[in-house]
């Protein structure tokens, strides 16, 4: 057989091979399916979850006092450690107390000779007295007794408020804390010179239990907290609603909770924003004055939340958040939904879904808007009941 009819076979026999491939592929229509993608879903329920916001506070002291001398002087002693705590009414500083003590000496003899004065005085006017009703002195000369008489007892009265004073500016020699608490550093030492009233304070007192901690809270997260409430979204917590907790700088709880005093009525114009007010116990001092801290304030109680999984839910190239839902054919549907904020590892959801729809938790990389789905039992572990009691809101909130 020569190379031509070689050629003519081979050609013949592709030919015959492509025919019967071709009739064996031809009731085969596309590629070899696979079913439906395989999901896990959670039915959608309503819980009840305290909400809370997470606002930043500043330590103030309880009661603060300022230690001012209230007569002029040298120091001659200090009483008190300081940095340590002290009692109202402790001695503090002693002034020297000579010519406080000499003026007070001088005012008290000054009253006895008055007082000495005044009932030798008393008697002649008693008698003039007696006498003009007689006629045996002139009403000039009773007039004269009576004024000797008055300002007899004006000197006596004038002398006892003299050594009242006196006896106040002795006492002030001795410089006392006027509040219990935690006194700081001395800024005069003995020797120095003090005036009355003057601008520096020798020391300072603060109480720090219990303390206050001054919460700013804006204005535009007051009126959507109070609009939430009259709508009826949101309840007060009973007794509990006043109650606040802490969280220090290195993150870590407050042991004890504290209770809101009271919320402000004036808006700082710098800031937007008004002041509230709690009170904490601090037996072991462990808030100061000036310390930073985030305060966890409630805001009420969502007794109809919604919350799902945050893995479950994407975001368009817009950033606006959406769910899938599978829907009563069994396929798989794009909800957008709104996000109130974070409660643990779970979206509080403000709308989009609602009570009885499946929110595709897993598998949702294999599915497509309009895809049937095949619908699995979750994996163990998967959070299907309650979700922590409380919900933390930063103060930003997400859309």
């Amino acid at each position: 057989m020569n190379g031509y009819s070689r050629k003519n076979v081979f050609t013949i026999i592709s030919v015959l091979l492509f025919c019967v491939s071709f009739m064996g592929c031809k009731g085969q229509k596309g590629p070899p399916q696979f079913g439906p993608p395989e999901v896990t879903v959670l039915k959608v329920t309503q819980e009840k979850v305290v909400l809370t916001t997470e606002l930043p506070g500043r330590v103030s002291s309880y009661r603060v006092a300022e230690v001012r001398p209230q007569v002029s002087g040298i120091i001659q002693k200090r009483f008190f450690t300081e940095g340590a705590d002290v009692k109202a009414g402790e001695l503090l500083y002693q002034i020297d107390p000579a010519p406080f003590q000499a003026a007070y000496d001088n005012a008290k003899s000054a009253l006895a000779r008055a007082e000495a004065n005044l009932p030798a005085i008393k008697q002649r006017y008693e008698r003039y007295k007696e006498l003009l009703v007689h006629k045996a002195v002139s009403q000039q000369e009773f007039d004269d007794v009576s004024a000797s008489f008055k300002q007899a007892e004006a000197d006596v009265n004038y002398w006892k408020a003299t050594v009242e004073s006196a006896r106040i500016n002795l006492g002030y020699t001795k410089v006392t804390a006027p509040i219990s608490g935690r006194i700081g550093k001395s800024n005069v030492t003995e020797g120095a010179l003090v005036t009355a009233n003057q601008p520096m304070a020798l020391t300072t007192i603060q109480q720090l239990d219990p303390i206050y901690v001054d919460i700013p809270q804006s204005t535009a997260e007051l009126t959507e907290l109070q609009r939430r409430l009259k709508e009826g979204s949101l309840r007060y917590d009973g007794k509990d609603q006043n109650k606040i907790k802490l969280a220090l700088e290195d993150g870590s709880i407050y042991p004890q909770e504290g209770v809101m005093q009271f919320r402000d009525i004036t808006v700082d114009p710098t800031t937007g924003s008004v002041i509230i007010r709690a009170i904490f116990p601090n037996k072991e001092a462990r808030l100061l004055p000036g310390m930073f801290v985030r305060a966890i304030v409630k805001e009420g109680v969502n007794r109809n939340a919604i919350l799902i999984p945050q893995d479950a839910v994407s975001r368009d190239p817009k950033g606006n958040p959406f769910v899938f839902v599978v829907d009563e054919k069994a396929q798989a549907q794009i909800r957008p939904v709104i996000i109130d904020r974070a409660i643990g590892n779970r979206w509080l959801i403000q709308k989009g879904i609602v009570v009885g729809d499946q929110v595709i938790i897993e598998g949702i990389q294999r599915v497509r808007p309009g895809v049937p789905v095949k619908v699995t039992p979750p994996r163990e572990g998967i959070p299907q009941g309650q979700v922590p009691d409380a919900g933390k809101k930063p103060s930003a909130k997400t859309n």
